[in-house]
C-alpha cells in the first residue's frame, strides 16, 4: 500500500528526532565511558527483572529439602540456601523487588521533594523560612534512622518500605530543587506570568517546575542506588519485605553466621548483586549530573 502524504510527513519529522537521540547516546558513551558502564549494569538489571519468569530455572519460593545448602553445580549454578531454594533464581526475582522499591521510592521522594522545593522558592518569605526549618529537622536524622522510624510506625511490607525510603529523600531533593528554583523565580517570564493574572498553581507547575527538571532527574537517578541499599538493609534487619518474597536483603539475612563457612555462596552472590546494582546507579547518576549540569559540563 502506498504511503499517504500524512505518513510521509510524519516519517520526515521522526527521522531527525531519532537521529538526535542516537547522536546523544553515542556522545554520552564516547565522553562518559563510566556512565555507559553504569547504564549497561542498569540495563542488565532491568532485563533480569523483566525476564525472570522466563530464564529462572526454578520456582523462587519452592523448598527442596533434598538439596539444602547444595554448593554451586550444574543443577544449581549458584548453589542453594538453607531451605533448598535456588540462589540464582532468587537473585533474578530479587531484582524485581529491588527495582520496584527503588523506583517507587525515588519517584515518590523526587515528586514530593521537588514540589516542596519549588513552592518554597516561589512563595519565599515566611513560607520559605518555615519550610526550610522543617527540612532542617529531617536533615538532623541519619537516613537509615529516619527510614527505621517510618517502618516502626507504619509496619513492614513493600508499600511501607517505599514510603520509609522516600521520606529521607524528600528534604534532600527539596533543598537542591529550591536552590535552582530561586534563580528561575527571578526570570522575566515568571513576572510576565504574574502580570497575566495566572494563579500560583499554574506558575509553579507550568512555568517553574519544568525548568528545574535537570536537578530532579539527577537526584532521582542518584538516589536509586541508595534506595536499593536501604531496602536491602531494612530487609536484612527484618523490617523490609517479608518471606517468602525474593529479596536480596532477605537472602543475606538467611545467610546466617552458622552458614558463613559451610555455605559462603549464600552471602557472596546476593552481596555481589547489591554491590553491582548500587555501583551501576551511582556511575550513571554521576555521569548524568555531569551531562545535565552546565557548571560541570566539560564536553
Amino acid at each position: 500500500m502506498a504511503a499517504t502524504p500524512q505518513t510521509l510527513d510524519e516519517l520526515s519529522r521522526s527521522a531527525p528526532r531519532r537521529a538526535r537521540w542516537i547522536s546523544a547516546i553515542v556522545d554520552f558513551v564516547r565522553h562518559r565511558p563510566l556512565g555507559a558502564v553504569g547504564a549497561a549494569l542498569i540495563l542488565l538489571m532491568v532485563v533480569m527483572a523483566a525476564t525472570a519468569g522466563l530464564i529462572a530455572p526454578y520456582n523462587p519460593v519452592a523448598n527442596d529439602y533434598t538439596a539444602m545448602l547444595a554448593g554451586p553445580s550444574s543443577e544449581h549454578w549458584l548453589g542453594t540456601d538453607a531451605h533448598g531454594r535456588d540462589v540464582l533464581t532468587r537473585i533474578l526475582y530479587g531484582s524485581r523487588t529491588a527495582l520496584m522499591v527503588g523506583l517507587g521510592a525515588s519517584l515518590l521522594g523526587a515528586t514530593f521533594g521537588s514540589l516542596i522545593g519549588v513552592a518554597s522558592a516561589y512563595f519565599g518569605g515566611r513560607v520559605d523560612l518555615i519550610v526550610q526549618r522543617i527540612m532542617d529537622v529531617f536533615f538532623a536524622f541519619p537516613v537509615i534512622i529516619l527510614a527505621l522510624a517510618v517502618v516502626a510506625v507504619l509496619g513492614t511490607g513493600a508499600g511501607n518500605v517505599i514510603l520509609a525510603i522516600a521520606a529521607p529523600m524528600i528534604p534532600r531533593c527539596a533543598r537542591v530543587v529550591r536552590s535552582s528554583a530561586l534563580a528561575v523565580r527571578e526570570m522575566p517570564y515568571i513576572d510576565a506570568a504574574r502580570a497575566s493574572g495566572y494563579g500560583h498553581n499554574r506558575i509553579i507547575l507550568r512555568h517553574m517546575l519544568p525548568n528545574v527538571m535537570a536537578p530532579i532527574l539527577i537526584m532521582a537517578t542518584a538516589f536509586l542506588g541508595e534506595a536499593i541499599l536501604l531496602e536491602a538493609s531494612l530487609s536484612f534487619l527484618g523490617l523490609g519485605v517479608q518471606e517468602p518474597t525474593a529479596a536480596w536483603g532477605l537472602m543475606l539475612r538467611g545467610a546466617a553466621v552458622e552458614f558463613a563457612e559451610t555455605a559462603p555462596w549464600m552471602a557472596i552472590f546476593p552481596g555481589l548483586a547489591i554491590s553491582m546494582a548500587v555501583f551501576g546507579f551511582n556511575l550513571f547518576g554521576d555521569s548524568l549530573r555531569d551531562a545535565l549540569d552546565p557548571r560541570l559540563r566539560t564536553q
